[in-house]
């Protein structure tokens, strides 16, 4: 498996991730799909903005994506600038074999490179199975906020996990 920047190429894939995730999960708290333009639109306003957006691809055919990655910032203040939240998506024929691992760890290394100081997850509070991956990367359950969403006819509470990717005592100078 190969990890490496998404480009148009991977839009499809990208989306079809996106919206199996819609459809049959509580990890995205969106109700509606989207189409490939909506995808191809998002991929530009992050690589825009100096997000990643990685993907995992076999080995065989590196446009046959079998998850991908982001962040971006957390919250739209200046005070938040070197924090981030993350996202990441395994295909749903893929759990299990450690690309949510892969994701995340170049993810992690991208943001460091990037001078980001915390990097945040919002995850569904019922999901141990990305609790259990974010905490196995060293991030740690912050907070969780009962009953915030709703999916599929139920509640859901939010957990926040969140891991600080540096020892910096002093913030850096804002640019």
């Amino acid at each position: 498996m190969q990890i490496h920047d998404a480009n148009a190429e991977h839009v499809a894939e990208i989306t079809a991730i996106y919206n199996d995730a819609v459809e049959n999960t509580t990890a995205i708290w969106n109700d509606q799909i989207v189409d490939q333009d909506n995808r191809a639109r998002w991929l530009v306003e992050r690589t825009n903005a100096g997000f990643p957006v990685l993907v995992c691809s076999s080995p065989k055919d590196e446009y046959d994506v079998l998850g991908y990655a982001t962040f971006s910032q957390w919250r739209p203040f200046d005070g938040y600038r070197q924090t981030v939240e993350h996202s990441v998506y395994v295909r749903s024929d893929q759990h299990g074999k450690g690309i949510g691992t892969m994701l995340m760890e170049q993810l992690i290394e991208r943001a460091q490179q990037s001078g980001i100081h915390v990097m945040v997850a919002g995850v569904d509070a019922s999901n141990s199975a990305s609790i259990g991956l974010h905490e196995k990367l060293g991030f740690e359950v912050v907070g969780r906020m009962p009953q915030v969403g709703v999916k599929f006819g139920r509640w859901l509470d939010l957990a926040f996990l969140q891991r600080t990717l540096d020892r910096r005592e002093t913030p850096l100078a804002q640019n």
